[in-house]
């Protein structure tokens, strides 16, 4: 029964239908009207003429003077003859009906130069046609227009349908894929016939019916690829069953397996076949338009040579540019996977790409295989920050020279191998990339690109070049404003655990670094010398002279769009502040201050896009070696990271300051959680018990300190005895005891203790002082200016 004939459906408008075909409206009219349901069967034959583009076309079959001359003319003859009487009509029916199909194929050979073989689909196609009992004219002009529109040109052995449709498989199921390729089962074995009649061949006539409706309203002659993807994705687990048997029956049990498609099915399959074809990079159809056409149409390389030397789809840059500016959608998002040297991506790559140097996997292999882990850890996290580097589909990225590119191929290969889904490449690499980007504005490409400055140019000028990609071509491209271009601060190694440490810190968030701090199992081991300042002090920022290692900033990290919302609330945030990023020119932005159980996040509120920031320092927690406050401004609160050398050395490597209304709540939780992230929770009670010790001896010493200056009195009026200059001595060694531990305050005499907690040794002299080893270390701070301790209220 047709689908379109159940009584639930909305009949309503088919009357609009009715007016519109007797108004001999256009395609987008009556696609509009259908909006993809089903034509009534008395409307089909007019509904598809225009869908074909033939209503109201003149009869071409009138010129054909009646000779049937053609070699093969009995056998199509008899063919004709066989496949009429499959028909349920008269005898004197039957008879007009095969001499109707011979001229109609008689014809179209004379006049295309062509060849008619049995079973090649033609009579196939012009059943449906029949069956809406057309008029001759009508049947030989929708014919010739469903061979020339919807039917590939060349259907041989490794011919271009066959490379492109195994492409698509294995693009969406490399699985299904690897399992035919193994077997030797090859898509001219299976689906000759699916794509040469429009699976008219192996479905019923009353399937064929509304199967074509749906496929000429869409227009699309690429959808009889998907159309197949989801025939083999349906026969799967039928396929795999029968790994044992031989591979020509495995073909043939595929061959047919269209043909178990009910009426019902049609809208489902159809649904299908859309979605992986949204799910597709669309580049293939302007490159491989020759399929179904009969010229190759001028494009710059030969499709079919371009198809037959491919690995997998190739992306065309103009796709993954447009891609890049749109960010994650609803179709396809790209993960962008750049294979080029590392020299060469550090010197100029796109900013969400993700760098995987190709050379690594036959010089170093455990390498190359530690960077893949970090790749699909880096693909996970991206898509669930919806991160503008998010992506499902792996887009592999070359420098567009084959002699460089070699490598790449067998990357895309191995991937291949394990059985990848979504694996592509950008056609013509990273050149071919670049000369589209010429065209841009530099804002535009200011947000794409990540470069680091021409030797040749000058500082001053701000001027950057990419002409050294571009290899021998004259064009040049330039960018203006050396503060807007980034540089990638985790400088790619060739050393390979080097480059395995970095990329794991970078893309999964995690401390990949030995253990470097000190524990209650590994006391009296000196981390850091005893020069080193203690983590928490208050200081003037303008006195002190920190050096950050190969001069990084947060400015120059690799910037990556997240939505805002979605981070503030993410589970492992254990709590934010709002802050302002404060830079060394003054400048100040609007963002958040992220807290997690080993990490501090940085998010700078993205102008140009409302609900969006960008992630401006990703800070191991375990790495913080100093925090400091301004005097006169504790609220500016100063961040250093750092990481100890060979030497015993304590690099500092980045430095964030920022504006934290909230600053001792922020900086008294930030230092809670490095002690927990180093010790434990232990420590958090151990270190909360010491608090309070030093607040009981700094009310002992107030105490004493006013016993001492009664004692000053006696002192004056020049006892003879010797108990006052002990009590003035007692009192003097007070003071100096408590020296380090006040504050003294600008304009007030407030005392403050000033014993903090750093969650680091500074020798076996700091836990000697303690008295207790088995403690963590503590270390001594003078605060001798004007502020207040970290984690600390105000004084009054």
């Amino acid at each position: 029964m047709d689908g379109s004939d159940s009584e639930s459906e909305d009949t309503t408008w088919h009357e609009e239908l009715a007016a519109a075909l007797l108004e001999n409206c256009d395609f987008g009219r009556l696609r509009n009207i259908c909006n993809g349901r089903q034509i009534p069967k008395k409307f089909k034959a007019q509904a598809w003429k225009i869908c074909l583009n033939v209503a109201n076309k003149a009869d071409s079959l009138s010129s054909f003077n009646g000779i049937f001359d053609l070699q093969e003319q009995a056998q199509l003859r008899k063919d004709c003859k066989e496949f009429i009487d499959k028909f349920d009509n008269s005898d004197e029916e039957k008879l007009s009906l095969a001499s109707d199909l011979e001229s109609v194929i008689t014809f179209y050979c004379r006049s295309k130069n062509a060849k008619y073989e049995t079973n090649n689909g033609w009579l196939d196609i012009l059943g449906p046609l029949v069956a809406l009992r057309m008029e001759r004219s009508d049947l030989y002009n929708c014919f010739y227009a469903l061979i020339i529109k919807y039917v590939p040109r060349d259907m041989e052995k490794d011919s271009l349908a066959y490379q492109l449709f195994r492409m698509l498989l294995m693009y969406h199921e490399p699985d299904m894929c690897n399992f035919l390729d193994t077997r030797k089962i090859f898509p001219d074995s299976y689906c000759g016939t699916w794509f040469t009649s429009i699976f008219a061949t192996c479905c019923s006539l009353e399937v064929v019916e509304p199967f074509w409706t749906l496929y000429l309203l869409q227009a699309d002659p690429f959808l009889v690829f998907f159309l197949g993807v989801v025939i083999l994705v349906n026969a799967k687990d039928h396929v795999q069953s029968l790994e044992e048997s031989p591979s020509k029956e495995i073909a043939n049990s595929l061959s047919s397996f269209p043909g178990q498609l009910e009426v019902d099915d049609i809208s489902d399959f159809f649904s299908l076949a859309q979605y992986y074809a949204s799910k597709t990079p669309q580049s293939f159809r302007r490159d491989y338009q020759a399929i179904f056409s009969t010229s190759v149409g001028g494009g710059a390389i030969e499709p079919e040579q371009h198809l037959q030397t491919a690995l997998c789809l190739q992306v065309n840059p103009a796709e993954l540019f447009q891609a890049i500016l749109q960010g994650t959608g609803e179709n396809v998002s790209y993960f962008v996977v750049d294979c080029r040297p590392a020299d060469q991506y550090n010197k100029s790559h796109l900013s969400t790409a993700f760098h995987l140097d190709a050379n690594l996997m036959l010089q170093q292999p455990q390498e190359f295989a530690s960077a893949v882990k970090a790749l699909f850890a880096g693909q996970r996290q991206a898509i669930d920050a919806e991160s503008q580097a998010a992506g499902e589909h792996l887009c592999f990225l070359g420098s567009g020279r084959e002699e460089e590119d070699q490598y790449l191929h067998m990357v895309v290969a191995n991937f291949l191998q394990k059985k990848t889904q979504y694996v592509s490449i950008v056609s013509g690499g990273y050149t071919a990339l670049l000369k589209l980007l010429e065209k841009e504005s530099e804002q535009i490409l200011n947000s794409c690109i990540v470069m680091q400055p021409d030797n040749t140019s000058s500082e001053d000028s701000g001027t950057f070049s990419l002409s050294s990609q571009l290899g021998d071509s004259p064009q040049r491209l330039t960018v203006k404003g050396a503060a807007l271009m980034g540089r990638f601060t985790t400088t790619l190694k060739e050393k390979g655990g080097f480059m395995r440490e970095k990329l794991v810190e970078y893309i999964k968030n995690e401390g990949a670094e030995e253990e470097r701090h000190v524990s209650s199992e590994d006391l009296g081991r000196r981390y850091r010398p005893n020069s080193v300042q203690p983590v928490f002090t208050i200081a003037d920022e303008d006195e002190e002279g920190d050096s950050v290692a190969g001069n990084l900033s947060s400015d120059e990290e690799r910037r990556e769009l997240v939505n805002t919302d979605v981070w503030l609330k993410k589970p492992d945030v254990l709590k934010y502040y709002e802050c302002q990023e404060v830079k060394a020119s003054g400048h100040t932005y609007p963002g958040y201050l992220l807290l997690t159980a080993g990490h501090l996040y940085v998010l700078r509120e993205a102008r140009d896009r409302k609900k969006f920031s960008y992630i401006m320092a990703r800070r191991p927690l375990r790495e913080v070696v100093r925090i400091t406050s301004k005097k006169r401004c504790a609220e500016l609160i100063t961040f250093r990271y750092g990481r100890v050398n060979k030497s015993n050395e304590t690099i500092v490597y980045a430095i964030d300051r920022l504006y934290l209304p909230d600053a001792p709540d922020a900086t008294k939780l930030i230092k809670q959680q490095i002690v927990t992230c180093i010790e434990g929770p232990e420590a958090i009670r151990k270190l909360d018990t010491r608090e309070e010790e030093a607040l009981e001896r700094e009310k002992r010493a107030q105490e004493e300190k006013q016993n001492g200056e009664k004692s000053e009195k006696d002192q004056s009026l020049g006892e003879k005895r010797g108990d006052g200059e002990g009590e003035s001595s007692i009192a003097e060694g007070q003071d100096t005891a408590v020296e380090q531990g006040t504050t003294k305050g600008h304009g007030t005499n407030v005392e403050h203790d000033t014993t903090v907690t750093a969650p680091v040794e500074h020798g076996k002299e700091a836990m000697e002082e303690n008295g207790d080893k088995s403690a963590v270390p503590t270390a001594r701070v003078d605060l001798s200016g004007d502020g207040l301790e970290i984690g600390d209220e105000p004084a009054s």
